[in-house]
């Protein structure tokens, strides 16, 4: 009973947490584009960028003044169905949200320049962009369209893709150039290159760590470590020799992004826990231990 309210608990503060997260990265994205993107006429990459792409393409080819609100939404529906089945319900669902706001804020926001300079409008409005893009992975969100790609593609190859996507941004950014002048089109790729160095950087989910959790009721925890993880978990069986019990060791890898929470579940399941954290990297890692009784 006690585990199940603390579960519950649990689950209700990561939503509250995804929640946050979208709202903060939706708005650092809308001013970006408002301030950053708008002044220097930048095309930042992403379905983001596209819909930029277009709404500026029908407006200096056709006459026609598009939202884009509507652009961004209708380019984003395909992705994110794609999303559900091949991501997750709840990592889409958030990511839905974030698109939604994101779409709207940007058409209620006034245009606010703080610099003209192409140089530092590229290099911080990146900063900014991957900022917002780290907030919103650390939420469980995105903002949609290659952002899936690259998580998608992160999950399966079990490292880093933003690079890749980066380089799909590129080729989006070149026709940009073929439009409206291969100058705004470099100061683009400056402008993504940046964010996407910001998301290497500071995205933990991509950085693994190793658990070595000591416990006597390990069939308790491995099952819910399984089930909470969804990865494998190895199990030594294996002596104190302080106090002579008969122990466990479980044996799993998470993401960095996920250590904190498991770490809260163990310790929920046993109070008397002994865990070992080690990136894997081979770096040291944090404790987590009860004192001997």
């Amino acid at each position: 009973m006690v585990y199940a309210k603390t579960k519950n608990k649990e689950e209700w503060r990561k939503h509250a947490t995804s929640m946050c997260c979208v709202l903060i990265a939706s708005l650092i994205m809308s001013v970006n584009i408002k301030s950053f993107v708008r002044a220097g006429n930048l095309i930042p990459g992403g379905f983001t960028g596209l819909s930029l792409l277009l709404q500026r393409s029908a407006f200096e080819f056709l006459g026609v003044s598009l939202p884009y609100s509507l652009i961004n939404i209708v380019l984003n529906a395909v992705p994110a169905f794609i999303g559900f089945k091949m991501i997750g319900k709840k990592f889409t669902s958030y990511s839905v949200i974030m698109i939604i706001l994101n779409s709207f804020l940007v058409d209620l926001i006034p245009v606010a320049p703080i610099t003209y300079d192409p140089l530092l409008v590229s290099v911080f409005g990146g900063i900014l962009n991957g900022i917002a893009i780290v907030i919103a992975l650390y939420g469980k969100a995105s903002s949609g369209g290659t952002d899936f790609i690259a998580v998608y593609l992160s999950n399966k190859l079990k490292k880093p893709s933003w690079n890749f996507v980066f380089g799909i941004n590129v080729v989006i950014l070149m026709a940009a150039g073929l439009l409206f002048g291969f100058e705004e089109a470099m100061y683009s790729i400056i402008f993504q290159f940046v964010s996407t160095q910001i998301i290497e950087r500071f995205h933990q989910r991509d950085q693994r760590v190793t658990l070595f959790i000591v416990t006597s009721k390990a069939q308790l925890l491995e099952q819910e470590l399984m089930s909470y993880t969804h990865h494998g978990v190895t199990r030594l069986e294996g002596q104190g020799c302080y106090l002579k019990e008969n122990k466990a060791l479980l044996y799993t890898v998470v993401g960095a992004d996920e250590v904190k929470d498991v770490v809260h579940l163990v310790k929920a399941l046993d109070s008397k826990v002994f865990i070992n954290t080690v990136k894997s990297e081979g770096i040291t890692g944090r404790f987590y231990q009860e004192p001997l009784e």
